[in-house]
């Protein structure tokens, strides 16, 4: 089992859910991103969410476009992602999740990619473009390597799309609880209780939900339906407001706000 599979477990056996947090791997630079990993695990997160920067990120609201933009313009290449990770494996050990785009793991070699990343110590990898249908192959490597593969649903996923997903996916299925992209929202989707069980009715992996969710409050009211709760772009806005030791402290003091709201829905 995983570091992804065996946290999700550990959580559940003590009645708790789990808080995954979202920042670009690069912004401002690399050396802040090795930084504050072991800065959030200790504020309370637990699983971390490290976004691959693209030129094209279609599923991104303007915050994670922006942050992507001042990772690619620092010089980030996924190379250095991954010496970045096997870094902060000599004295960390929080589940890590590279998320993004198929394209930077294209050119880079998919055989390739796998093998480097499990080396470096990454536990999952989330491609948004890269559909259950066409995930085939991927996930025959990743599955070899022992990365997880996490996959996505929608509110519009009907109960094909959840077998489908269910096949291929591994760790925990995240489910999107709005159309549209990525970005903070005032208030979250009434149904994600809803879908959460309907996903738990086909599929035996536990599930995260993500997208819209920002504040404390946000973030307890779907820790009481699901079985943790993703944060992203919340997280990347702060870096905004410039790096250095005053990011380090905002980053972990949002983390630690969050954590509290999900451990009041346990």
């Amino acid at each position: 089992m995983s570091r992804i599979g065996k946290t999700f477990a550990q959580l559940k056996k003590a009645r708790r859910k789990a808080l995954v947090t979202f920042i670009t791997a690069g912004d401002p630079d690399l050396a802040l991103t090795e930084r504050l990993i072991p800065e959030m695990a200790a504020a309370g997160a637990d699983i971390i969410e490290l976004g691959m920067p693209f030129s094209d990120p279609m599923a991104d609201g303007p915050t994670i476009q922006l942050s992507s933009e001042r990772a690619l313009a620092g010089g980030t290449t996924l190379a250095a992602i991954l010496a970045m990770v096997k870094r902060v494996r000599r004295g960390c050990d929080v589940p890590i999740l590279l998320m993004g785009y198929y394209n930077p793991v294209f050119i880079y070699g998919p055989e390739r990619f796998c093998r480097d990343a499990a080396a470096a110590g990454v536990d999952g990898v989330l491609l948004v473009d890269l559909p259950p249908e066409e995930a085939g192959e991927f996930s025959r490597l990743s599955d070899a390597s022992g990365i997880d593969l996490i996959s996505l649903l929608t509110p519009t996923s009907d109960g094909s799309r959840i077998d489908k997903v269910k096949r291929v996916g591994r760790g925990f299925i995240y489910y999107v609880s709005v159309a549209g992209v990525t970005g903070a929202r005032s208030s979250v989707a009434e149904d994600i209780g809803t879908m959460v069980e309907r996903i738990r009715a086909r599929a035996s992996l536990p599930v995260a939900v993500g997208f819209g969710i920002s504040t404390p409050e946000q973030a307890a009211t779907v820790a009481a339906v699901a079985d943790g709760v993703v944060v992203g772009s919340a997280l990347v806005k702060l870096f905004e407001q410039g790096g250095g030791d005053e990011l380090v402290s905002r980053v972990r003091a949002a983390v630690a706000g969050l954590k509290a709201g999900v451990e009041s829905a346990s």
